[in-house]
């Protein structure tokens, strides 16, 4: 016989719920985004370490020494630099907001209930979700792209198709990274775990092909694009703020994957053993790879799939781009399809299960790209370019998320004091439907943001838009929940 109430037990300081008909019949639940139990929590420090070298070592990695040199006027130092203490920097919200993940086995929507209410969690998912559905159309762009590529080094009358066989690369990519997160989180794993050595390997033979064109010295010794005797300071800290802007959405969502860590040890050692490192030597990697192209192939080519397209041997680009869809695909898998999954079910969980909701993920991700695969069959003709989408649109509002990101960490360890409801997060009678603390210690710091835009005195603000967003959340949040609850304490006391 079914029984009526949750029960919540502890193991070795991770809890599990045994749900009831209290929980099993509210619309705010469904199987795919119930806590998972301790004995389905068997991702260790090296899975972990596998998921973030998978996710890291991709196109738009390898292009982020370029960005930091060609668009914020640092020297190629200075932006490895900037890429290695930012991610470094990332780890700490990652970290934090990945602890209620594997304490509770709950994913990031679920979570968000805590901070921003039962249904008002589903505005910050949403907001998350476009940004991953941006990504995922742009990752699989470039999946498509090497799948035109291999399939053209095999047969030579694939190459005639020209855009019309990137299209079709697309569309083979686009279902391949589907099938994958429709099978589940232990297909990823798998995924992540064959991948993380064999884009390892990749990494080294690249360098290995490169550097016998590159000298270090004059690489290091280019100067910067920035006006002569500039402070380097505010361009570094721009450019900071951007590479942090590259897992905002990560350091949002992290408890999407938290959630199957065995221990809290295993996943703060395995977010440090591959995160920083990887994204560190991948993004070098293309530094170089970029300045040795010149004498590669003839031309300046700024990522590794054109680089690879440009070599000769059809056996090599068939190999590298084998590596380079498998890179792709590991990535978009978890980076960029994961989260909207889980967020499209957080709307309507006894509606949208997880298939549901891979499939509106997938297609939200197509139409975003719509315009760019119609440009490649030669049905428009437009100026506006991917690399604009990428380097403008995604980047900015990646910027926009700080603020979220301080709300959690502040509600779950400075209010809560990581203590949940762990059955009230599934039902409509412990949390508020909406917590307009959470709104208002959003809206602020957003508006603030792009109200700065138009000032050059408060342009600052833009600039470091992560780190200012996310601390004037956080202290908002706090201040007004402790305000909210000083009411109720003087009450109590008399």
């Amino acid at each position: 016989m079914q029984q009526i109430r949750s029960q919540v037990t502890e193991r070795d300081g991770l809890f599990e719920l045994e749900a009831g008909s209290d929980v099993l019949d509210s619309p705010r639940y469904n199987h795919d985004m119930a806590p998972t139990k301790v004995r389905e929590r068997t991702w260790n420090k090296w899975h972990i370490t596998a998921l973030w070298v998978g996710m890291s070592i991709c196109v738009p990695t390898y292009t982020l020494g370029g960005v930091l040199t060609a668009s914020f006027g640092l020297t190629v130092g200075e932006a490895l630099l900037a890429i290695l203490f930012a991610n470094i920097i990332v780890l700490i919200p990652l970290t934090l907001n990945a602890f209620p993940g594997t304490k509770y086995g709950i994913p990031f929507p679920v979570l968000l209930r805590s901070s921003f209410g039962i249904l008002g969690s589903n505005v910050p998912c949403l907001i998350r979700a476009l940004v991953a559905c941006g990504w995922f159309g742009i990752q699989t762009m470039f999946g498509g792209l090497a799948i035109h590529l291999f399939l053209g080094s095999i047969f030579d009358g694939w190459k005639s198709l020209g855009g019309t066989g990137e299209v079709i690369g697309f569309m083979i990519f686009w279902a391949l990274n589907l099938w994958v997160v429709i099978r589940g989180a232990e297909s990823i794993k798998w995924l992540e775990t064959l991948s993380a050595p064999l884009l390892v390997a990749v990494g080294i033979g690249l360098l290995v092909w490169a550097m016998p064109n590159v000298s270090m010295t004059e690489l290091l010794a280019i100067p910067p694009k920035r006006p002569e005797g500039a402070s380097v300071v505010s361009y570094f800290a721009a450019g900071l703020t951007a590479m942090v802007g590259f897992w905002a959405t990560l350091s949002l969502n992290i408890p999407d994957f938290s959630r199957y860590a065995k221990s809290q040890k295993d996943q703060i050692l395995g977010q440090i053993f591959g995160l920083p490192l990887t994204m560190f030597l991948f993004a070098s990697l293309g530094v170089i790879m970029t300045a040795a192209s010149v004498k590669l192939v003839g031309v300046t080519v700024s990522d590794p799939v054109s680089l690879i397209g440009h070599i000769q041997s059809p056996v090599w680009v068939a190999v590298a781009m084998a590596l380079i869809i498998i890179a792709t695909l590991s990535t978009n898998t978890a980076a960029n399809i994961v989260s909207p999954t889980n967020d499209f079910q957080n709307i309507a969980p006894k509606v949208i299960n997880r298939t549901k909701a891979v499939l509106l993920t997938g297609f939200v991700g197509l139409l975003l790209m719509g315009h760019e695969l119609l440009k490649k069959l030669g049905l428009i003709v437009s100026d506006v370019s991917l690399e604009t989408v990428y380097s403008n649109w995604l980047l900015g509002y990646s910027s926009l998320l700080g603020p979220i990101a301080g709300i959690m960490v502040v509600d779950y360890f400075l209010i809560k004091k990581q203590q949940l409801d762990l059955a009230g997060l599934y039902r409509d009678d412990v949390y508020p439907a909406w917590n307009w603390a959470g709104f208002l210690a959003f809206g602020v710091p957003v508006a603030l943001t792009l109200l700065s835009l138009g000032s050059d005195a408060f342009s600052w603000f833009y600039s470091y838009g992560w780190f200012t967003g996310s601390a004037l959340g956080g202290i908002i949040y706090y201040g007004l929940c402790v305000m909210r609850a000083q009411p109720s304490a003087i009450k109590s006391a008399v």
